[in-house]
């Protein structure tokens, strides 16, 4: 069985591709590795999977293989995994995807790559239609006229904008979003019902709540409020802390994900949509005393007005995806900080000291 991971450098993916693995699929990794943030963690999330270009002038013993790039359309063989091979690519290259598809003949798609976060969509939005509209038609295009069993793709609880009705349910309207992150992650399940509508392309649209743990996005709160503690610098507490995040962390996420490809959706058109979050929003205050509890030092924090873009509340109703896949995110956040610190302070402190 062999199955396409989009996104394989970013946060979601690579612990996918990780646990994929370990189950002895057949992976091929897909990734642009933008600069959206540090290249060097996404190289290092590759390395963790025996994928980096070798350089012969490196007589390191391989410390430093992780850090140098990849190019455009090299396809890398994993030195750990046999059965994973890399390639770094745009999802707007229509040519070159569809050559993708043609000489590999998937089984399965997982498309996780996109442009992310909510507050950088505000500064630069044509990132997000190139990548998360122009990219994922690609992969859509891409699935009909190389037929795949079942794509399953990221969206995001962001489409529900500021409902008011907790918790979330993916029967609620989310045709309001407050961003064009969520507008474009919407457009995304439109465009999917189309195609599974009239092509019968098999299709699962995931909503992940705010995702946490090691090897997370430099840009997400848990990094950021951990980079602040520990320098002794300040951190900003938007809503002047009045919010809550339902975290879900990154196992519960992955174990979710492997159990949603292999079910195929058989009602017509074969469709859906499912959300992925904990179920169990905490609150933002309560996320820095524990994340300042893990790291055993205190915040100074500064309170600021909402954000642009910005909910103050999420909540996952899991009813749907605990019936379809027999799976419930159950991690707790005390837990799943302190896994995050333990990573945090062995990567940052002694691979990339800043």
């Amino acid at each position: 069985m062999k199955i396409l991971v989009t996104g394989a450098a970013g946060f979601i993916g690579f612990h996918l591709v990780t646990r994929l693995l370990k189950d002895g699929y057949q992976i091929v990794g897909l990734d642009n590795i933008n600069d959206y943030y540090d290249v060097n963690l996404k190289y290092a999330r590759l390395a963790e999977t025996g994928i980096y270009a070798v350089d012969e002038t490196d007589h390191s013993g391989g410390k430093n293989r992780q850090y140098k790039e990849i190019a455009f359309g090299d396809i890398i063989q994993s030195v750990i995994f046999p059965e994973y091979r890399f390639i770094r690519l745009d999802l707007e290259n229509k040519i070159e995807i569809n050559q993708l598809f043609s000489n590999e003949h998937f089984d399965y798609v997982v498309n996780l790559a996109a442009q992310a976060g909510v507050r950088y969509s505000i500064e630069n939005p044509e990132a997000y239609i190139q990548s998360n509209i122009v990219g994922f038609f690609n992969i859509l295009e891409a699935c009909r006229h190389y037929p795949v069993k079942h794509l399953v793709y990221a969206s995001s609880s962001s489409i529900y904008g500021a409902n008011a009705k907790i918790p979330f349910s993916e029967d609620d309207r989310s045709d309001e979003p407050v961003s064009l992150y969520a507008a474009t992650k919407k457009s995304n399940e439109l465009m999917a019902h189309t195609y599974s509508h009239l092509y019968n392309l098999p299709t699962t649209g995931l909503r992940f709540f705010t995702v946490y743990g090691p090897w997370g996005r430099p840009d997400m709160s848990p990094i950021l409020f951990a980079n602040a503690i520990t320098q002794g610098k300040q951190i900003n507490v938007f809503n002047n802390g009045e919010m809550e995040r339902d975290f879900t962390y990154i196992d519960d996420i992955g174990e979710a994900l492997v159990r949603v490809v292999g079910k195929v959706p058989e009602n017509k058109p074969p469709y859906r949509v499912l959300n992925i979050g904990n179920g169990s929003p905490v609150n933002l205050m309560t996320f820095i005393e524990t994340m300042e509890h893990a790291l055993g030092e205190k915040a100074e924090k500064v309170f600021m007005t909402m954000q642009p873009g910005d909910v103050k509340k999420t909540w996952a109703d899991t009813q749907k995806l605990e019936y379809m896949v027999n799976h419930k995110p159950h991690i707790e956040i005390n837990k799943g900080l302190n896994a995050f610190v333990n990573w945090y302070h062995s990567f940052y402190e002694n691979i990339l000291v800043k």
